[in-house]
């Protein structure tokens, strides 16, 4: 914790009735001392002061004080930073997904690649306690988004993916590649790479088994994901009369992707649907834990609650006092 601000300073208002209140005490207590004539005061000076009437103002000095320290509390004091190591049960998981043209075709609705980015926000939402990262690919390769356990960061940069950002083609082993560069010099136990394509590997200069075997080196365990219906999907053409749509043959290699998960401990799965692409996340879900240690950084962290806990105590013995000790004062 570095420096204290207030995110509702206005409260700080309220503090004006202070003196106003510790005005209307004096006069209060005024009001009530009886005036009687003496001759002569020394007898009284002999008689020694009782504990009520020694602390007799404490019941008002603990209210003010709580007064004020609830007027901080309504301030809202927060650390302006927060920095702190975390030892969590989770798992190192880079999402490869295909971004080519053939992603476009609308045998998922609205399309592939709107569909493919939905069902991984979803997943992203359930890892909580997981460092996710994003490679894309398409004629090459690139890495979207770093491991990071920020997962609105994760979603709002899969938000932007599009097709058409680089180079078309499929290039399988690069965005392999990229993939398990970042996922190396991991130390989690558990790493894991979820490939999604929709095509067949045509370009880039990695061959995808050789990208496999270079993941099997470092323990990555890849699951590979081909998208697409069986025989023909609708593909939208902008023609000079408006988009009009053509149906191509849908070409997934999942012989090289049954390979590129066997060879990593991975599994394939071939998703033809909306329903059937959700249910095959839900399934990658139900991967094993590993602990890893991350370290969060927090803009705000609140600390109101310590103003309020020592105003309500301060409260609590004023009013004890007051109907114990102090009963009889007014």
């Amino acid at each position: 914790m570095n420096e204290i601000s207030f995110a509702s300073p206005q409260y700080f208002y309220l503090l004006i009735l202070v003196p106003f209140l510790i005005y209307w005490y004096i006069k209060r207590q005024n009001s009530q001392l009886l005036k009687l004539q003496f001759s002569t005061v020394e007898v009284f000076k002999t008689i020694p002061g009782t504990f009520r009437q020694k602390f007799r103002h404490s019941l008002f000095i603990l209210r003010i004080l709580a007064f004020v320290l609830f007027v901080i509390a309504l301030a809202r004091p927060q650390s302006s930073s927060h920095r702190e190591k975390v030892t969590t049960e989770g798992i190192d998981i880079i999402l490869v997904m295909d971004i080519s043209g053939s992603m476009l075709a609308e045998d998922f609705k609205p399309n592939r690649i709107e569909a493919a980015k939905k069902v991984a926000m979803d997943f992203i939402d359930g890892r909580e306690n997981d460092r996710i990262g994003l490679v894309i690919f398409s004629g090459e390769s690139f890495t979207q988004c770093p491991l990071t356990t920020d997962r609105p960061v994760v979603k709002n940069l899969l938000k932007e993916i599009r097709s058409g950002m680089i180079e078309d083609g499929t290039a399988i082993g690069m965005g392999l590649a990229t993939a398990v560069s970042r996922l190396k010099d991991s130390k989690a136990k558990s790493k894991v790479i979820i490939l999604l394509t929709d095509g067949i590997n045509n370009r880039g200069f990695i061959d995808p088994l050789t990208a496999a075997q270079i993941a099997q080196s470092f323990g990555i365990k890849v699951y590979t994901i081909g998208v697409g219906t069986i025989g023909l999907a609708p593909y939208p053409v902008q023609t000079p009369f408006g988009t009009q749509y053509q149906n191509v043959p849908v070409q997934i290699d999942e012989e090289l992707l049954q390979k590129i998960s066997n060879m990593t401990n991975g599994k394939y799965f071939r998703a033809t649907d909306n329903n059937k692409l959700k249910a095959i996340y839900n399934e990658i879900d139900r991967l094993e834990k590993s602990k890893i240690e991350v370290t969060e950084y927090r803009k705000k962290s609140e600390e109101f609650r310590y103003a309020a806990i020592l105003a309500t105590i301060f409260l609590i013995f004023e009013l004890l006092f007051r109907y114990t000790i102090f009963r009889t004062i007014p």
